[in-house]
This record gives structure tokens, sequence and C-alpha cells, in this order.
């Protein structure tokens, strides 16, 4: 069996890895305890692949092989005593109580320099004896935020930790970035800069998820005039779901880590992707749609389903992948999927050859018949690092803030130079342009520089 361990850090990341755990154990017939129930839909695939995320301790129970971490104890007290509290193995949570100005709180620089590098060895130790305790290590997955202190700064420092010690395995992570109209701290574009710079090393695969975009689904879809928190992380754990469904459910193509990375990164660096989740309808009108495969198919590529604030419509699809879930033909997936390539062919790279790969799952999301999960690799999401870019820009021409970050030297004599800030600025641009380069470039222009070469 192929294990992942997955790491949630900070708050947000915390909050979206317990919504996903609660989802994904309803769809193994887990109970809130990790006692095998069998329902909603009893079947032998539910306990198939289950060893991927959780490990057996005993007759039918079953527990997460999760390592939960927050600077702040808040997060950590709110799933021990939620409805999963008894889920997860206590020695996996890790909140450290700090008592620094609350204006520092979001500081990527605390997180990373300060209090981060005296808690990280205790949480490698954590991971360190999940990942011994697997038969077979795929890799890790992580969920946090960009904008925030502990997510940013602590989670990419354990994914460099996490690197450096298991430089041959996946490593994956589900990354919400930080958005001008949904802010929660001035100093959000410098702890998303400082963190792409290092998710563009570290990482394999990142899911891209905006809450700007999370909100407009919301209002523009679901029809919800004040959607809370639970509202958007139903969403990204509905996401995330779809997106794990080849890993824990059997006979699946991408059916790992790998395999996925394999079919949608053509280059090392652009690894950051767009996802998006269909059928998204409003409660009340439910009850009022059939929903086929070409009604999936059409809204799966648009950019109204789209969960990271960029429109797919201003770049092209360098790879797609396309997961399906439920009593679905293949035979109308495959025309279905055919048909949008055709009708819409300048939106795909076509110097990449069956860039499209669709896979298949039996077991539908809880309540839906059918859906479907897109993760596309799309030279639209430059639109992201510019908007990011663009706010970091204007702060850091003014040194605004820095003094929070530079600031740690005194404490710790470990701070942060303004030169990380430009090195990371200079990444973020250079990833940009790399992700234009192979949006301009066409099979008229591989032909010409092959007859050059041929030439000299």
């Amino acid at each position: 069996m192929r294990e992942i361990v997955h790491l949630q850090i900070g708050q947000c990341g915390n909050q979206i890895g317990s919504r996903f755990w609660e989802t994904v154990s309803e769809e193994h017939g887990l109970d809130a305890d990790g006692h095998y129930k069998g329902r909603p839909h009893t079947t032998d695939l539910q306990l198939d692949r289950i060893s991927v995320y959780y490990n057996e301790a005993g007759a039918s129970k079953y527990v997460p092989r999760a390592v939960l971490v927050d600077l702040e104890p808040g997060t950590m007290g709110v799933i021990r005593s939620g409805p999963l509290g008894h889920l997860f193995r206590p020695d996996n949570f890790h909140d450290f109580a700090l008592l620094l100005p609350s204006v520092q709180a979001y500081s990527r620089a605390r997180a990373d320099y300060t209090e981060g590098a005296e808690l990280v060895d205790s949480v490698l130790d954590v991971v360190r004896r999940e990942a011994e305790g697997t038969d077979s290590l795929q890799g890790f997955q992580v969920t946090h935020s960009l904008g925030g202190g502990t997510g940013a700064g602590f989670g990419t420092l354990m994914l460099s930790k996490i690197r450096e010690e298991y430089p041959d395995r996946m490593l994956c992570t589900f990354s919400v970035v930080p958005s001008p109209k949904v802010s929660d701290t001035v100093v959000e574009p410098y702890n998303a800069t400082l963190s792409v710079h290092q998710l563009v090393e570290n990482s394999d695969e990142t899911f891209c998820i905006d809450n700007e975009a999370l909100y407009d689904i919301c209002f523009r879809t679901l029809k919800l005039s004040s959607p809370s928190h639970s509202d958007l992380n139903a969403l990204v754990s509905n996401l995330m779901s779809g997106v794990t469904t080849c890993l824990r459910f059997p006979g699946q193509l991408n059916s790992d880590l790998r395999k996925l990375a394999v079919n949608l990164v053509p280059f090392p660096r652009l690894h950051f992707f767009m996802t998006g989740v269909a059928p998204l309808t409003a409660t009340g009108s439910a009850q009022f749609r059939a929903v086929s495969v070409h009604e999936l198919a059409a809204q799966m590529f648009d950019a109204k389903n789209m969960m990271t604030a960029a429109d797919p419509r201003h770049g092209r699809y360098l790879t797609v992948a396309a997961l399906f879930r439920g009593k679905i033909s293949m035979k109308d997936v495959d025309d279905e999927m055919q048909k949008i390539q055709r009708n819409n062919s300048g939106f795909f790279i076509e110097w990449i050859p069956n860039n499209v790969l669709s896979a298949h799952c039996d077991i539908p999301p809880k309540g839906r018949k059918m859906a479907v999960t897109l993760i596309a690799n799309s030279t639209a999401i430059q639109q992201l690092f510019q908007r990011v870019h663009e706010q970091f820009r204007a702060m850091f021409k003014r040194k605004a803030f820095l003094h929070w970050y530079t600031g740690e030297a005194s404490i710790t004599l470990v701070g942060m130079d303004e030169m990380e800030f430009t090195e990371a600025e200079s990444n973020m641009q250079d990833l940009v342009a790399e992700y234009q380069q192979y949006q301009d470039a066409t099979a008229e222009d591989e032909e010409v520089e092959a007859e050059e070469e041929v030439a000299e």
C-alpha cells in the first residue's frame, strides 16, 4: 500500500484539514471515533485502500495518519472538543502557547526563525514516527494558508525540513492563497511571496485555493447571502475529497501522487494547479436539475466553478485531469472531453498531445449521484501571482511593516534579511515569466527552432 502522511498547519490549515477528515471518514464508512460502520454505502471498496490515509489501531478501528500543528492553542482546543476530538491520536496534537505581541502573530518571521526553529524538531519526530510506521510511503500532504504566520512560516519551514529528510518522496500541498478582497491581515502579501518562494523549490504539487473564488462561488452559484467559514471549508473539503479519490479507492488512473505529478507537471517549477468541482447548485434549485455527464463537463471548465480567482480563458491549459465519480459511462466521459477539446482547441497547448486525462470512481460523494473534480495546470494562474506581487511591491518599495520581519534579529540573532524579500520577489517574477513563455509558445515555434538547430 502507498501511504500518505498528512500535516495540517496553522488555524486555516487545521480547519480545512479537519473538515477533510470528516468528509473522508464518512466516505470510508467510519464514525467520529474511527470505527468502521459501513455507511452510507457499504462496499468492499471502502476498506480496500483505507490504509493510504489511516493506520489500523484494532478491530475495525482506524486512526488518521495526521499531524496537527498550530503555534496558538485555540485551534487545537476547538478540534479536541469538537466531533472529531477522539479520532486523532493525542500525541499528534502540537500547540504552543506563545506570549508575543498580537501584531507579530501574523509575522512569517516569527514562525520561521524564532519559535519555529525551536519547535520544528518536536514536530519532525512525530512525522518521522508516522513515516516509519508505513509499509511503502508515497509522500506527504500539507494543508495550510499562505497569508498567516503559522501556515506560511512554519508550514514552508516544515516542507523544507521534510524535503531534506525525504528527498525522494512526493510533497503535495493544499495552499490557501490570500486575496485583497478577503483579507485577514495587512502583511499577507509578504507572507505569500516568501511562501511561494519556498513552494517553487520544495513542493511537487500545489493545489491553489483562493478565498476570493470561494466567496464568489458562495454568493453567485450557491446563493448564500452571508457565507460562513463552515460553508467555505465545506467547499474545500469537497475539493480535497475529489482530488484524493484516485488515491483512496482502487483501480483508478493516477493512483498515487507520483503518477498524478507525472501526468500534470510538464516542467518542474510549474506545479501550481487550478481546481474546480461540479455540480455546484443552490440548495433550492438542486431538485429542478438533472445532472448529466454533459453538464458536469461544461460546469467543470466554467470559470465560475474554479476555486482559484484566475480566469482560465486568459491562459492556456498545459495539462488537465478530470476525476469523475458515480455511476457514469466512460464512453460518455471520453466523448464529452473530446468535444470540449475540439470546440476549445485554442485554450489547450497543442504541443503536449493527449494532455487531458480522465479517471473514474464508482463511489459518489455524499448526497450526489455523480460529480467531477478538475485539476488543471493552466498558464492563467500567473494572474494570481501577479496580483500578490503588485501588493507586495507597493509595500516593499516603502519598506512598510518590514521591521516586524527583520526585527526578529534583536530577539534571536537569526533574523530575516531584506535580500530574502528581494530574492522571493525575483523568484515569483521568474515564475510568472515562465508561465507566459509557455502560454505564448506554439507548435510552429518548436518547428522553427528544430530547423535552426539542424541548419547549425
